[in-house]
């Protein structure tokens, strides 16, 4: 991804969240989304958004008919806010990353603390020289 495009897609992914903040009135749209990633084609004439809800059981093809509904509109205030020749065609995916990421966090947790409790320094066998056991 060249200098330009990797700016051009980070201005786009923050106006596109402060706009999903402040003026989106979708209620679709309403929920705790966020930005993830935005890619650019390297003509700049097309954009892959993706985007991710967390803590909130939504259904992720509403989301993304919600977003390709708004698309015009978000694209209308880009070409607003943004000095760019041409607006990228805006695209837009559902990036599950983040409940991945937390689902992989409980896990580990969940593993560390039957761990705990499986291996502590009271429960702990050693073994002599001489290959006999003694507990501790």
């Amino acid at each position: 991804m060249s200098r330009r495009s990797e700016r051009t897609s980070k201005l786009i992914q923050r106006e596109i969240s402060e706009l999903l903040e402040r003026e989106v009135n979708d209620p679709r749209l309403s929920k705790l989304i966020s930005v993830t990633e935005v890619t650019l084609s390297p003509d700049l004439k097309h954009a892959k958004i993706f985007v991710s809800t967390l803590g909130t059981e939504i259904n992720k093809k509403d989301l993304l008919e919600g977003f390709n509904n708004a698309s015009g509109f978000l694209r209308k205030e880009l070409a607003a806010h943004l000095r760019l020749k041409q607006i990228p065609q805006l695209s837009f995916y559902y990036d599950d990353s983040i409940e991945r990421g937390a689902r992989l966090l409980k896990l580990m947790g969940e593993l560390s603390s039957d761990q705990d409790d499986t291996i502590s320094p009271r429960n702990s066998l050693r073994i002599k020289k001489g290959g006999e056991k003694w507990e501790q």
